[in-house]
Formats: structure tokens, sequence, C-alpha cells
């Protein structure tokens, strides 16, 4: 986010969960600013001007692994309310006077609350019969209430679940309020921010555009950039931001892997050199990525290679430019949190993506990231504001590798050729059918495997397609789609009957987690 001093705020300290970016979105869902810092990098003396409320997030570790965790205890001091979640609940205790321990039975998933007292807290939150259901993911757990605290809620494992210092305005709870299986969890923010730290909106998706543009001016002046283009809703947003920023001192650059979807590189050159007329370089570099990625098969090595690539063209094409000194990427949130943590702490590395960790460690180019961190439905409601068009601005996220991870092991350009045409008449069908939409995001994949197979009484030896489509709110959870058997049948029946390579169609039921989104 785009750090500006005229916002009260909510500072959300970060002890390495992967669900403290999911509070900072909810927190903007309800149109009020914050920002996320490490508890590593904060500073005994912080400045409070502007903070209205802390956060302090869940993380990995427990509360007695001092060496990792030197906790500021002046926070606690500090005369802001404050919320701690799962582990910073455990660590309010813990410093002012209670007890944390190993838990006897631990709790993970769905757990029953019911209420024990009356609480600003939890307004509204729970049901007539004083219960509610909410998503518990903790091995610790608080065994003694520090003093001036009293127990509001409790589940059937966890007796103080939720506890507050009414006094002092500091409240704790063990459960997760910011992922959506806690039924009603956001109430437990609204009442947070608005009822006990009193501050009023002041976050919209019109303050984020002319906030960025005015980062954007301030940091580039009048030195030019250049933008990695695919023609998907993150680069394309980036590209009119850039676009409305600095006008000419921009120039796009497509670079057509030949791992892109079907026609891909038609529609991006129509759309942003003669309908948006920005200044546009189209590069072939098929080849080079085929040559690059042959006989390569371990994923890591796969992001590394095209993200290197990927910086090698755009620095040869920025020296033919000129006086050019950034390189702007559609860089998002998930993709910093998958890849390493954005803060500095414990979060765990996931995955490298090519535009975070397949980047070379020196660059010539300084990187310009305006949406990292932002979530993928905050970048399509920017893209609204920019007025881009709904086809670009709800089209389903496309990975920066392309089809090479769509391909588990090595790449040929006759899987990516096999793969293309399945992966287009999927997604055509989903528009057929009107369920694109519904979808947050569909795709073919082409696995390493053949079976045996019989087409007009003839054995055929032949490639497995899968097929993945879920539902999600940010790409941190999702589950998969529920299609019907005429639907899956259609699709299965069109796929096979017209590419030959392929003899038999399944479908991905896995939910994240425990897998990603994306094969590879």
């Amino acid at each position: 986010m785009i750090l500006n001093n005229n916002f009260d705020r909510i500072l959300i300290i970060d002890f390495g969960s992967q669900f403290t970016q999911l509070i900072a979105r909810r927190i903007r869902e309800l149109g009020v600013y914050s920002e996320i810092i490490s508890h590593k990098k904060l500073s005994s003396k912080f400045d409070k001007k502007k903070i209205k409320g802390i956060i302090l997030s869940g993380g990995p570790l427990n509360v007695y692994q001092s060496r990792k965790v030197k906790f500021n205890k002046d926070i606690l001091e500090c005369n802001l309310p404050i919320l701690g979640i799962c582990f910073g609940h455990q660590v309010i205790s813990k410093e002012l006077g209670g007890k944390v321990k190993k838990a006897k039975q631990r709790e993970f998933g769905l757990a029953k609350l019911k209420r024990l007292g009356k609480s600003k807290l939890t307004n509204n939150f729970f049901d007539k019969n004083g219960s509610n259901r909410v998503w518990m993911s903790h091995a610790d757990e608080v065994t003694k209430l520090a003093k001036g605290f009293k127990v509001i809620a409790k589940t059937e494992t966890s007796q103080f679940s939720i506890v507050e210092n009414f006094s002092k305005k500091i409240y704790g709870i063990q459960f997760h309020p910011e992922v959506t299986h806690t039924e009603k969890g956001g109430i437990i923010l609204k009442n947070f921010i608005f009822s006990i730290c009193n501050i009023k909106r002041n976050w919209s998706s019109k303050n984020q555009k002319e906030l960025i543009i005015k980062e954007i001016k301030k940091n580039v002046e009048k030195s030019k950039v250049i933008c990695a283009l695919s023609g998907g809703v993150d680069s394309s947003v980036v590209a009119k931001l850039i676009h409305n920023a600095i006008g000419k001192q921009l120039t796009c650059i497509f670079v057509n892997t030949g791992l892109l979807r079907k026609n891909e590189e038609i529609q991006v050159v129509k759309t942003f050199k003669n309908k948006f007329k920005i200044n546009l370089i189209y590069v072939d570099a098929k080849r080079l990525f085929f040559n690059k990625l042959k006989n390569i098969s371990d994923p890591e090595k796969k992001r590394k290679i095209i993200g290197n690539l990927f910086i090698k063209i755009f620095e040869k094409y920025a020296k033919k430019i000129k006086n050019v000194k950034f390189l702007a990427q559609g860089t998002l949130y998930p993709d910093l949190i998958e890849s390493k943590s954005v803060t500095g702490s414990q979060t765990s590395k996931i995955k490298s993506h090519h535009n975070v960790g397949g980047l070379p460690k020196k660059m010539k180019l300084k990187l310009i990231e305006p949406l990292r961190l932002l979530f993928k439905d905050e970048v399509r409601k920017l893209g609204l504001e920019l007025k881009l068009s709904k086809e670009i601005v709800l089209r389903h996220p496309f990975p920066g590798p392309g089809l090479a991870i769509r391909i588990p092991g090595k790449i040929t350009e006759n899987k990516i050729k096999i793969l293309k045409h399945a992966d287009d008449i999927f997604t055509k069908s989903l528009v057929e059918h009107n369920l694109y939409n519904k979808i947050w995001q569909a795709y073919a994949a082409l696995l390493p495997v053949k079976t045996v197979g019989v087409m007009g009484d003839n054995r055929t030896y032949e490639y497995i397609c899968l097929l993945r489509a879920i539902t999600s709110e940010d790409g941190m959870t999702a589950d998969f789609f529920s299609f019907s058997k005429e639907f899956m049948q259609l699709v299965s029946n069109k796929i096979i009957n017209n590419i030959k390579g392929i003899n038999r169609v399944v479908y991905d039921v896995t939910s994240k987690p425990p897998s990603t989104i994306e094969l590879e």
C-alpha cells in the first residue's frame, strides 16, 4: 500500500501469519486505511501519529520462543486500543502476567464459540442463542488471564477464546475473524475499528488511484519507465495507472514467450496500441524461451529461467529506448506472500513467482510495483476506476510464467500447442454457459502422464488433460467450483474430439489449502 501520513489508520503488527494480509484487506473493505509492519521492524519509540488502533496478528511460533519473538512491551502501554488475534492474543496474555501453555487438545478448523459476557467487541456477533461458529488454528492456549481481564467467550477446548480489559481497551481473541470460515467475523473487526478505535471511513478505490498516481509522479520525475505488459488484469491496471501519471514517458513491452493463452498477443496489441494509444513494443521471443526451458522439469527452475529471461529482454530494450530507469510490474500481495514475507517476519515461503522470487539479484532497473500490497479484487475495482473495460478487468488471473507451470515436467512445443487448444475450449465453454464470471480462476493443464484409450475401435496412448476451476475472494484460500455433470461431459467430449494428443479429461477437486491454485 502507498504510505500516506495524512490518513488515520489501523496499524497491524505482523508475527508471520499467512492471514495477516487478510486482516489488512478486511479493514480496507470497511473503508479504513491500514498498514502492516513486522514486529521485528517496530522500533521501541514508534510514531503513534495518525494511529487509532493496533492489531497483533497470528503467527507460526509460540510465545516462549523468546529468541525469535522479542515483543516490544511499550506497545501495550501506548494508550491505544489493541486487538490480539490468535498468537497476538497469547502474546498480550503472557506479557501482562497471564500464562500460555501447549494445549491439551489442539484446535484446527471450525469450533463453536459460546458467549459468557457482553463486550463492545462482540455487539451483533453472536446468534440469539449466544453462540457462533469460528475458525481456529492453534496448538497453544491461554491458561491464566492477566490481571484486569475478563472472559467474554469460550469454546469447548479453549476457555479464554475472547477476553478484554475494558479500561485499557485491550482485547484478545483466539480465533481468526479475518477468514471467511468465521461466521460474521467481519463484525469483530468492524466493532473494533468503529466502536472502540472511533476511526472514520477514509479509504476507497478512488483514494488508491489518486495516491498511487501521485506516488508514481514523485518517484519517476522525468525518467522513463518500461512496463512488463501481459494483457492480464494486473499488468493492464499498472500500465493504465502509469500512463495516466507520466504519459509518453512510459513504454510497454509485451513479450510473446510462446507460453500465452491462444491469440493473447493479438488481443494485447489491439487493446493497448490501437485503443489506448500507449507506446508498445512487441517482442517475439518464443524461440528463446523454448530453447532455455528445454529439458527443464523442476518448477522452481522454470520460474527462475523465465524471470531472468524477462529481465534480460527488458534491459535490452531499455538501452534502445534510453534514459529508462524503472521497470513496472503487476505484482500483487498474494504473489509476495507466497514467494517471501513482505514484512520481514517468519512467514513461510511457498513458491517463487517469476516477478518476485524469480528475479535476478542484480538488476540495472529499479522496480515499480504499484499494486504490490493490493489483492486481486481491489485491483479489479481500481481498474474500473481507471475506465478499463470489464472484459479486461474481469479476466481470470493468468500466471506470469504462463503455460509453463500448467505442464508439470518437461515442456515441448507440441505440449504447448495441445494445451492452448484445450484451455481455449474450456474458457469458451464457460463463457457460452454464463459460468465464466461465477468463477475466480479456471484453466486446463496437461499432465505428464499418458494413458491407454480407445477411439474408433483403435487403441490410443495420449495425455491426460486436467481441468481446474476455483471460487475465491482473494486467491489466498479457494474451493473448487461444482459443475453439473452435463457441463463436464460436454467439455470433456469437446476436448477429446477436437484435440489430437488428449484421450482423458479429469477435474481437480482440491481446495487451497492444502493445494495451491496452479500446479507448479
